[in-house]
């Protein structure tokens, strides 16, 4: 029998999800507060927000499957080819940029699960909206030319790699630190949230994974429904939201996901002390 209760609320992950996970502010940090409103937070239901992510990992892949073939030497037609020869980033890029996160998770993998507490969350939302206020206010004056995603240096990848770490804590937000740490290297703003979803593909695929074979015990064959409809879900969303979402950074700077950020640390600190 399927629980039309949890249909709903895998469906109503499923949007968060999609919505946030490529915004600076913290799709992790929304999953959270929706399991701890709606009373879905036991291990069982933190595999149902591993499995949402798996959609918005496939709405990037469609967005972006030409520049990802481009990356690892795949070109289609000679159109894609002569507007990417002088492109510089590849492969190489990708694996530095993911390989601090990749090593912190490993090693400290039973200590994050730590901070999955709405306290911590709301700290790291208000750590990570000052790192987003500072990038912001270093883009605003810098008087230099902005470096595009195609000019990105090894090193200035792998320095976006290692402000991508702080996400390790829920709250930060993962496209947030990498925008942020693209904006400090002096990459434009569009080209900051362009590696960011690139990087976005193996780092959720890799922890989904590893979330997955850890806790696989704790599903059923019954749940198959509802991980298709938490899949859909954060797909169609997520496809969405790229689209909208990359039209919308060219125009406005991230001084609203701060304030956003800190409306919504708010609403957690009033929770925790005034349940």
């Amino acid at each position: 029998m399927i629980d039309c209760h949890e249909l709903l609320i895998i469906f109503i992950l499923g949007i968060v999800e999609g919505l946030t996970e490529f915004l600076p502010v913290s799709s992790a940090g929304h999953m959270i507060l929706i399991g701890y409103l709606l009373e879905f937070n036991s291990d069982r239901a933190k595999i149902f927000e591993v499995v949402v992510q798996f959609g918005t990992i496939l709405s990037v892949i469609v967005k972006f499957w030409r520049k990802l073939f481009s990356v690892v030497g795949i070109r289609f037609n000679q159109e894609i080819l002569d507007k990417e020869k002088n492109s510089c980033l590849s492969l190489w890029h990708i694996l530095l940029g993911v390989l601090p996160i990749i090593v912190l998770g490993f090693l400290f993998y039973n200590q994050i699960k730590f901070f999955f507490e709405l306290i911590y969350v709301m700290n790291a939302l208000l750590v990570g909206s000052l790192l987003l206020l500072v990038a912001e206010y270093f883009a605003y004056c810098s008087s230099s030319r902005k470096i595009s995603i195609t000019e990105l240096s090894y090193m200035q990848a792998f320095f976006i790699g290692c402000f991508q770490c702080f996400a390790l804590c829920p709250g930060f937000s993962r496209s947030g630190a990498t925008v942020s740490g693209g904006l400090l290297m002096g990459v434009s703003r569009h080209s900051s949230f362009e590696f960011s979803f690139f990087l976005a593909v193996p780092v959720i695929f890799g922890a989904s994974i590893l979330d997955l074979y850890k806790n696989i015990s704790l599903f059923t064959h019954h749940d198959v429904l509802l991980f298709f409809v938490g899949f859909c879900t954060s797909f169609v969303v997520g496809l969405c939201s790229i689209k909208y979402f990359l039209q919308m950074v060219k125009n406005i700077s991230l001084i609203p996901f701060v304030v956003y950020r800190f409306i919504l640390a708010g609403i957690i600190y009033w929770l925790v002390y005034n349940p």
